[in-house]
Order: C-alpha cells, then structure tokens, then sequence
C-alpha cells in the first residue's frame, strides 16, 4: 500500500482535499445556517453538552492507531486489520460507558433530556470505528478524490434529512439524527468506494509496535480535546445553555473557513512530511510553505470576517443570534494563528517524533488551565479572551522543537508571514471604515467583501509576494493538467 509521492501527487491530493473541505464545509455551514434560523440557541447548546464525551471517546477510537498506520512505513495487512478490531471493540466500550453514564451526565447539567440524546448520538463511535481504515489508507496513498465524493453525499442527505426534522418540528432531534445520519452514510459509501475489507489477521507485535507511536499522539489529542472541551464544560455548567449556544456559535464561523483553507493542507501534508522524514531539509521547506500559504489565505479571511461580523449574522441568523458576534470576532485572532500551530505539529509527527508531541501538548495545557482557571471568575467573556491568549502561548511552544528539528523557528516563520499579516492589516482598516457609508446592510456587506478580495490581491500582486505567484503558478499547472487530459 506505499506509493511515491511527487509534486503532482501533493497538487491533486491538495486540490481534491480543498474540494472536500469546501464542499462538504460549505454544505454544512448552509445547513447550519437554515437550522440556526428555525432552532432556538439553547436547543444548540444542549448539543454542544453531549458532543463534549462524544468527541472525547473518538479520539481514543481514531486519534492514535491511525496516525500511527498513516506515518508508519511499509504499514500491510496485517497492521490495518489489528487495528480494525481493536478500534471496534474500543467504540463498543466507550459506548457502553457512555450508555450507561448519561443519567449522571444528566444530572450534572440538570438537563434529564440529555440522557437519551446522548445515548442516540453516541452511537457515531461505531461508525467512526468502521471507516478509521478507510481514512488511513485514503491519507496514506493520497487518494482524496474517493474521500471528496463519500463526504460530499453523505453531508448533503444528512443536511436535508436534519433541515425537514426542523421544519416538522423535532427541534433537537434534528440536530443528532443530522449527525447520525452522517456518520451512517459516509461508513456505507465508503465501504464499497475504499476496497479494502478486514481479513482474519491479528498482531499482539505489530499492536505494541503502533502503540508505541500511536498511544503519544492519543494521549497528545485527548489533552488537546479534554482542554478545549473544558471551556465548554464550565460555560455550560456556570451559565445558560443559551450562552454556550453562543459562544460556540461564535467560534463556527471561523472555524468553518480554516477547516476549508488550512485544514485541507495540514491533512495532505502529514502523510507527505512522513513520505520524507529523512531529509530535514526538504522538510523545512514544505513546512515553510504551508505556513505562507496558508497564513497568506487565512489572515485576510479572518481579518475581513472579524470586522463583517455584526451585519453577516444579523442578516444569516437574524438577531435573536447576535450576541454571538464578540465571540466570532475574539475567535477570529484565535484562528488567525492556526496554520503556524498545526503546520509545526503535522511536521514534528512526520518526523515521527511522538514523545516530542506529548511533551508540547503538557507544557500548551498546564499554561492553558491557569489561564481558564483565572478568566472564570471574570465572566464568558474573559473566558473567550484566554482562549486567545492560550492560542498565542501554543503557537510558540509548538514552533519551539523545530529550531532544533529543521532550523526553521518561530521568529523565522513570523518573518515570513509578515507581508500577510501587514496587507491584511491594512484591508481590515479600508473594510472597517466602510461601515459608516449609507447603504443598506445587505449592500454594505457585498461591498466590503468585494473591496476586501479586490484590495488585498492587488496589494498583494503589487508588492509581489512570492506566495502569490506560487498560488497563481499551482492554479495554471492544475488547469493546465485537466485541460490536457480533456484534449
């Protein structure tokens, strides 16, 4: 199942990545916008409560085995199979766990109605247990285009199966049969898009072997989520489930824009900084190219949408939404930085340095539960405000082991995203003082968006930016390879 991997495979494997990201992203975010319209904020907090154990539980089923299997060289039958079944029988466990658990969980919130809802939707551990192969051999041969067509059908009939639950009046329910649905329908199609089935094949061996790389980036994922889900757990236990819709609603919006453009890379680069994990060198240089690029396309993104954020969700989820807009603004500055953190982290597991991501991972945690631990007693506010301050502190500490890994750190990469930053600075400046021109809303938000894509390219080809005209040269030798296959 290896495959070498050249320059045109990390072009297509990116292209059919960002598709998928946008694709499916864009559906869900349409039909999030169309729930948010008919659901009320608490109905989305309640939510927001139970997917808390949920996404805890699949780190354990997908995070570390599959990294393992997506960075171990030569990986055959015998690893995917071993890791099949034990992945399977971890997703029935923490599900039993979890069956039996949520009347506590219940309680703890006082909400009695979570216990079914989190028993029901729990049932997306076996599902996600099923397809963890699948996902591996798609990252490892590249083969995204599969990954682009199963998520792009299942999305779509999930968001049409939540959206008529909705209109019919099932509130909740409609959010977890959305995502149950979802998770049903991308296991059936890609069991028959991904041939590749489980064989009667086991390794105790070949189990530690994966385990041992396996179980540092589990652990490292599970204090990432168990840290980030914190926030969510003291917001719903201390305040209103109305405010935890809110506030995750907040952090949506820009979410939904970095999973398209920095995620679709960092998903793509992982298996190819594993495919080259013996030349540093050529590994800071594809590092420090996804860091330009991508920071060249979030940073403008998230500058713009910090500043259109009042008018955008007055007119997209009417006003009974906007409290949520300092929260997407706050998260806004969160994000901005994405691309430097997961970029350091995707290379350090190319490089196959598990021990090295724990370690980071303790040092980002410890630094970000006494910011928590002070923000709270200030207000959901402040508690958003730290999360930006805990962000900053993460992407120092993970660019900190790559001075010594590739010679690439932090000052260096800063220095190269700072005619981004700059031009994004500037354009946020030109959109903000665009508000007090007399046009309607709807009008004012066409104008700066448009202003903002204008203003920011042009600056952007004036005083040439190399991540500019290496988008521009990737976009024609793509066009250029479809136009060819087509003649």
């Amino acid at each position: 199942m290896n495959k070498v991997i050249t320059k045109n495979h990390i072009i297509s494997s990116l292209t059919w990545k960002l598709m998928e990201r946008i694709g499916t992203n864009g559906i869900t975010f349409i039909v999030s916008i169309v729930l948010a319209r008919i659901l009320a904020p608490k109905e989305y907090g309640l939510i927001s409560l139970i997917t808390i154990f949920i996404t805890i539980a699949n780190v354990f089923v997908q995070s570390g085995f599959n990294t393992a299997l997506i960075q171990k060289k030569g990986a055959d039958e015998i690893d995917f199979s071993t890791v099949f079944y034990v992945s399977l029988l971890i997703a029935g466990f923490l599900y039993l766990i979890l069956f039996f658990s949520s009347p506590y969980i219940a309680n703890f919130y006082d909400e009695p109605q979570l216990t079914l809802l989190l028993r029901v939707l729990s049932i997306t551990l076996i599902f996600g247990a099923i397809n963890s192969i699948q996902n591996a051999i798609i990252a490892r041969e590249m083969q995204f285009k599969k990954l682009f067509y199963s998520s792009l059908s299942s999305i779509l009939v999930s968001g049409i199966i939540g959206i008529v639950m909705a209109y019919r009046g099932f509130g909740v329910w409609s959010l977890v049969w959305q995502q149950l649905s979802n998770q049903f329908f991308i296991s059936v199609i890609m069991w028959f898009t991904v041939r590749w089935r489980p064989k009667f094949l086991f390794s105790l061996g070949r189990l530690r072997g994966l385990f041992s790389y396996g179980s540092k980036i589990l652990i490292s994922e599970l204090l990432g989520t168990l840290y980030l889900d914190l926030r969510v757990v003291v917001i719903g236990k201390l305040y209103t489930s109305s405010t935890l819709g809110y506030y995750n609603r907040g952090k949506q919006f820009p979410s939904v824009i970095i999973a398209n453009l920095d995620g679709s890379i960092q998903s793509v680069m992982l298996p190819v900084f594993s495919s080259h994990q013996d030349n540093r060198k050529r590994i800071k240089e594809m590092l420090r190219r996804s860091i330009v690029t991508s920071s060249f396309l979030v940073l403008p993104a998230m500058t713009g949408l910090a500043i259109i954020a009042e008018p955008l969700v007055k007119l997209m989820l009417t006003d009974k939404w906007l409290p949520c807009v300092p929260f997407l603004q706050i998260f806004c500055v969160v994000y901005a930085v994405i691309p430097m953190q997961k970029a350091n982290l995707q290379a350090i597991k190319g490089l196959g340095y598990g021990d090295t991501i724990l370690k980071l991972e303790i040092v980002k945690k410890i630094f970000g539960i006494i910011i928590l631990c002070v923000t709270t007693f200030y207000g959901v506010y402040a508690i958003a405000f730290g999360e930006l301050l805990s962000s900053l502190v993460s992407t120092a500490v993970n660019a900190y082991p790559n001075i010594k890994y590739i010679n690439y750190g932090l000052k260096e990469q800063f220095k190269d995203v700072l005619p981004s930053l700059v031009l994004s600075i500037v354009m946020g400046a030109v959109l903000y003082n665009l508000r007090f021109l007399a046009m309607q809303a709807w009008l004012l938000l066409i104008v700066q968006i448009l202003v903002g894509i204008i203003l920011y390219f042009g600056l952007a080809r004036i005083f040439k930016l190399e991540c500019l005209d290496y988008l521009l040269n990737t976009l024609q030798g793509l066009f250029t390879k479809r136009k060819g296959k087509v003649a």
